[in-house]
């Protein structure tokens, strides 16, 4: 039981996986310890929200429920902050009448930081991907802003946050630079770490926990060596790029697969599937990388993560938006290869299994960044940092 007195917690974010996933597990450690810990949601995530203990507050989300995203980056900004305008009233219906003693929020909800601040309470950002660091705006946001309808985004921004009441109407300072994050990735991961203002960013790894209906997995009997396969759950539509990985891994000796397919591939458009391979729609990721000795991976922030703190090898094959930098961070850590999909024969696939993956020096690269991410102290500590803003 916490030694802080029971609080109401209110956490604010989106309906993207890849955003709610990153940080649930310290919502069940916060119900545990005692707190109410309220989540405003679009309904389709009441599922994951009320499995840690969480109450659900909907919101009708405008993200994209396919996950189509736009290429431009300045629309795709836009989708966030017109989700958050429009949220905005419903928002304050439910948290006026019932206000919480801490707002917490995604890197998209930005309706909590303007409700935390029009009623004073204290506020804290949980980031699951990278933060700004000193030298962000010259490096990154100049090139952003000189973008076509970056200036109207901007100042679509800055009149939203005027005329809701925000107390931080500077959209750069709003959105880029909060003064209290908890950054839910190893700080391995982060671009420039050595540039991030650690008085406002701590860095507490990725929180994992058991999380609601995962089931375990056991690895075979006679199994020397485990590979997972998987393209997470935003890109599983790539039939031929598992058909690359049956012909480079299938019957290797030695070696059991498992190739996660996700819901948009048929298997049957996979061809003969040798014995050692075993395919399915979905895995329980974590549990099997606790015991595989491989894993072949987009490079997305949680996979990535998720490979560090189990010290597998990886071959990064990345497909979008920022899984090109996290496959070029992990080859710069020395635990993967990145093989682009176009590159991805099975020649090459192979190779890098039987290769780097399997190198005694990857293996050591491997467990020296296990230990690393592990001593950050993810979900327990997380809850820790949040209880302290609760004193």
């Amino acid at each position: 039981m916490s030694r802080v007195p029971r609080r109401h917690v209110a956490m604010i974010g989106v309906p993207a996986v890849s955003h709610i996933l990153p940080s649930l597990e310290i919502f069940r450690e916060l119900v545990a310890r005692g707190h109410r810990v309220s989540y405003a949601n679009d309904p389709s995530a009441e599922e994951l929200v009320t499995g840690v203990g969480a109450e659900l507050v909907p919101y009708d989300s405008l993200l994209p429920a396919d996950n189509k995203w736009p290429d431009d980056p300045i629309a795709a900004m836009t989708i966030f902050l017109d989700n958050g305008i429009q949220a905005l009233s419903a928002l304050r219906a439910a948290y006026d009448s019932d206000p919480a003693d801490l707002y917490l929020y995604d890197i998209g909800g930005y309706p909590a930081r303007v409700i935390a601040e029009t009623q004073g309470r204290p506020f804290m950002q949980l980031s699951p991907t990278y933060v700004a660091w000193r030298g962000y705006e010259r490096d990154v946001a100049t090139q952003l802003w000189q973008l076509p309808g970056a200036d109207a985004y901007r100042a679509k921004f800055g009149t939203w946050l005027a005329e809701s009441g925000a107390t931080t109407t500077d959209p750069d300072v709003f959105g880029g630079r909060p003064p209290n994050t908890l950054a839910l990735i190893p700080r391995a991961m982060q671009p420039f770490a050595d540039d991030v203002d650690e008085e406002t960013v701590t860095f507490v790894g990725s929180c994992f926990g058991p999380r609601a209906g995962q089931e375990e997995w056991v690895r075979p009997a006679g199994a020397e060596k485990v590979l997972l396969i998987s393209l997470g759950s935003a890109y599983t539509g790539r039939p031929d790029f598992y058909r690359a990985c049956l012909a480079a891994y299938g019957d290797l000796p030695g070696w059991h697969v498992v190739l996660q397919i996700g819901r948009r591939t048929d298997p049957g458009a996979l061809g003969p599937v040798p014995g050692n391979v075993e395919v399915r729609p979905w895995v329980p990721q974590l549990a099997i990388l606790e015991q595989a000795d491989a894993f072949v991976t987009h490079a997305g922030m949680g996979g990535s993560s998720e490979g560090l703190f189990t010290g597998t090898p990886m071959i990064a094959v990345p497909q979008a938006v920022d899984q090109f930098t996290n496959a070029d961070r992990l080859v710069e850590l020395g635990v993967a290869v990145r093989i682009d999909t176009a590159d991805a024969t099975p020649e090459r696939l192979r190779a890098a299994l039987t290769g780097f993956a399997s190198a005694p020096a990857t293996l050591g690269r491997a467990a020296e960044l296990r230990s690393w991410t592990r001593a950050e102290g993810g979900t327990t500590r997380a809850a820790d940092l949040i209880e302290k803003l609760l004193d």
